[in-house]
């Protein structure tokens, strides 16, 4: 809902620096089913949602809450700057209130994806850089880091948005949530065309699609990567969760698709697909290998090294070319294969891909993606966003085969979040890993012992006779796990990934699974490397009240 208030530690919204200017007539022509007030002579360069974004000059969209309407703050978006408020029928008289002229319009949620790209339009054919869309439960934020790394090494000037960073040009930014708001994401994208960008990764969420956030785009690739058990907080069943993802391969939404068959979906995907499509398959990983080896392009699995895994990709006209994903993994290597086929099908010449790849490895950095943070001597310490029972298994199995010793699994699970996948990510927990350490991770508004103890049934009722700890809080989980492992052994802390936070009773707490590992092993005697990832201190200037102290 929109306030006044900013939101503690959320990033701000980017803009273009010299956002086109349009008259507020013209958007009245376009959208408005009625009018209230003057709107001529008067212009606009942005619009928001929420007051707290506002920028004058801006336009306040109003929409209807599920307790307030958004026109209640026509007064404070008017204080800030707005031009205008464009609402529904139902907001009309409150945001007249605010004396600012007042567009009408039926839905002004439904209508905010082509209302955005309007306003960030220049009216050029050639408005957009080239955009990527990346969907499915698990691999799409991987997907996306890969194939802004990929293009990098083509020489192309790149942009991302993904649920862990947005980058422009080169510049890094925290992301707010994993597919910006429509008018965010149209913003975020006339930002990009501003500073040079070419090529645009963007990570696009089943939420995303359902609630238009993806609206006004048209990707020249759509990709699919899977579908497991998730989401179903936000969707009745699993049907409703893959019919949440199919829109992006309209007519509407993409021009092509590249298609992933590895999994049970990856077909109906395809069938259902009104665009031009290929598919990926990878024979080591699917449930049907002959599907897999039957696609129009093939991963083969050459190698697991702790650096990163060694592929062989080969596809139509007898095109090969190997290169290196530079994290473990088959699932990666087939995220990798899927990145280099999208790009291909984008239009690049398959020249440029193996002068680039071939022979030698893919310059990506996936920020929280199986991440190793520990040194070279001591335990690999890997720190990983999956939280899921189908990325817990993939996961724990590439860790199993690059390590000689014992793996040890530490984990918790978000709370006010899909409650019915626990016993199951408890399960796969467990069976995956010699040691299993259940913690917290984002509790949210329920209560931690709660969700802790459900994740803990799951674990005992499929291994009685495991090895099973639980430690409370997670500052002092990966401390213990330290203290069990040694040389040769693994730890895989699941579900964090690149995230700096803690969502705890709705406040944002500083946390970095990355940070807290590295000093623990420092402090257990290992040698750690230097961090990839933004530290709060320098390891001598800790104060006591840092958050990430780990001490307990």
């Amino acid at each position: 809902m929109p306030s006044d208030a900013p939101t503690p530690n959320i990033p701000p919204v980017l803009r273009p620096d010299a956002p086109p200017v349009h008259a507020l007539g013209d958007l009245a022509a376009r959208f408005a089913t009625e009018v209230h007030g003057s709107v001529e002579g008067i212009e606009l360069t942005g619009l928001t949602l929420a007051t707290a974004d506002l920028r004058p000059g801006d336009v306040f969209v109003a929409v209807k809450g599920a307790t307030r309407h958004g026109a209640e703050f026509a007064g404070a978006a008017a204080d800030k700057g707005a031009v205008a408020i464009v609402t529904d029928a139902a907001g009309a008289a409150a945001a007249a209130a605010s004396g600012l002229p007042v567009v009408v319009v039926d839905d002004p949620r439904g209508v905010l994806g082509e209302l955005s790209a309007w306003v960030y339009s220049t009216g050029r054919d050639d408005d957009l850089p080239l955009l990527f869309g990346t969907t499915g439960t698990n691999g799409k934020t991987s997907v996306s880091h890969l194939l802004e790394g990929i293009l990098g090494q083509l020489g192309v000037v790149t942009g991302l948005s993904s649920t862990a960073e947005r980058h422009i040009a080169g510049q890094v930014i925290v992301s707010r949530l994993t597919t910006p708001e429509a008018y965010e994401m149209h913003a975020l994208l006339a930002l990009m065309r501003e500073r040079g960008v070419e090529a645009v990764a963007v990570e696009v969420s089943a939420q995303a699609l359902s609630r238009r956030r993806v609206d006004g785009l048209v990707f020249d690739v759509a990709g699919f990567t899977n579908l497991t058990h998730d989401h179903l907080d936000d969707y009745a069943d699993m049907r409703a969760y893959f019919e949440a993802k199919l829109p992006l391969f309209t007519a509407e939404r993409a021009r092509r698709a590249v298609i992933c068959i590895d999994g049970e979906h990856g077909a109906e995907v395809l069938a259902r697909c009104e665009v031009p499509a290929v598919t990926v398959g990878t024979p080591d990983i699917a449930g049907d290998p002959a599907a897999a080896a039957a696609a129009d392009w093939v991963v083969q699995i050459l190698e697991e090294r702790q650096e990163g895994t060694e592929f062989c990709l080969s596809g139509p006209e007898g095109r090969t070319l190997t290169t290196v994903v530079p994290v473990i993994g088959r699932h990666m290597a087939a995220n990798a294969g899927l990145a280099i086929v999208m790009i291909l099908e984008a239009g690049y010449a398959w020249e440029r891909l193996v002068s680039a790849l071939d022979g030698g490895r893919i310059d990506a950095y996936l920020p929280g993606r199986t991440e190793r943070v520990s040194g070279e001597r001591g335990p690999a310490v890997y720190v990983d966003f999956g939280h899921s029972p189908d990325a817990f298994e993939k996961t724990l199995a590439a860790v199993r085969r690059v390590t000689p010793g014992r793996v040890v699994m530490l984990f918790g699970a978000d709370g006010d979040r899909d409650a019915t996948k626990r016993h199951d990510m408890g399960r796969t927990g467990v069976e995956g890993s010699d040691i299993l350490i259940i913690t917290d991770h984002h509790p949210r508004h329920e209560d931690p012992d709660s969700i802790r103890a459900t994740l803990l049934d799951g674990a005992r009722r499929a291994r009685p006779d495991a090895e099973i700890h639980e430690f409370s809080p997670p500052e002092r989980a990966v401390i213990e796990a330290i203290a069990l492992v040694g040389d040769g052994d693994a730890i895989l802390w699941a579900g964090p990934g690149h995230q700096d936070y803690r969502d705890i009773r709705g406040v944002r707490t500083p946390y970095s699974a990355r940070e807290l590992s590295r000093r623990a092993l420092r402090d257990a005697g290992w040698p750690v490397p230097e961090p990839h990832w933004p530290v709060p201190y320098p390891d001598d200037e800790t104060p006591a009240s840092d958050p990430l102290r780990p001490v307990y």
